[in-house]
């Protein structure tokens, strides 16, 4: 199947479905899920400059919308930075953007990635799932619901270590079928309209 925005979409939101939330990888998702408070937006840049233009407008975008109508937006952005050095090269630049844009201390950037990769592991070690999305991605975040978030989970730090668990539970194949289930299921439901 060939790639277009709309599969983009539809394997970005399989990810958060079943992966994310699926394998409570990051427990404050469910909720801003089902409230349909997640923007999924898929640029079209072929470059790094572009892609840059595109970030700007929805870090503005976020900014300047009612939490209540989005807390969070994923630019997924596949046709751009599909080398994971290149990308995480991009992410001095995103922080710069928030700079300039005077938005740090209101909004952060999280990064994930199909080929992600902690400083220090195995490009196989199966840790770096938790940031493994279908295609590059960059996940906008409001200060405020981190803070919340937090707030609500005192014992955050706990998370990462549950999510090691997990991982390591469901095991490389476990991750390979899951991830063949998420592009299956992205790809069944192309008749349906695309997400927000």
């Amino acid at each position: 199947m060939e790639l277009d925005a709309d599969h983009a979409l539809r394997a970005t939101r399989a990810w958060v479905e079943q992966a994310v939330i699926g394998l409570n990888l990051c427990p404050f998702a469910k909720a801003v899920q089902v409230k349909g408070l997640v923007r999924y937006v898929c640029s079209d840049a072929r470059d790094t400059g572009a892609l840059r233009d595109a970030l700007r407008a929805e870090l503005l975008h976020l900014r300047d919308t009612p939490i209540d109508q989005t807390e969070t937006t994923l630019l997924v952005h596949p046709w751009v930075l599909g080398d994971f050095l290149d990308y995480n090269d991009f992410l001095d630049a995103a922080d710069a953007l928030l700079a300039e844009l005077d938005l740090e201390g209101t909004l952060q950037i999280a990064s994930f990635h199909p080929d992600y990769r902690f400083a220090g592991s195995g490009a196989d070690d199966i840790e770096n799932a938790t940031n493994r999305s279908p295609h590059p991605t960059l996940h906008l975040l409001r200060e405020a619901s981190i803070d919340r978030a937090v707030d609500a989970y005192p014992e955050a730090d706990a998370i990462v270590d549950a999510n090691l668990r997990t991982l390591q539970a469901l095991g490389p194949q476990g991750w390979a079928r899951l991830r063949g289930e998420i592009l299956r299921a992205a790809a069944l439901s192309a008749g349906s309209p695309p997400a927000r």
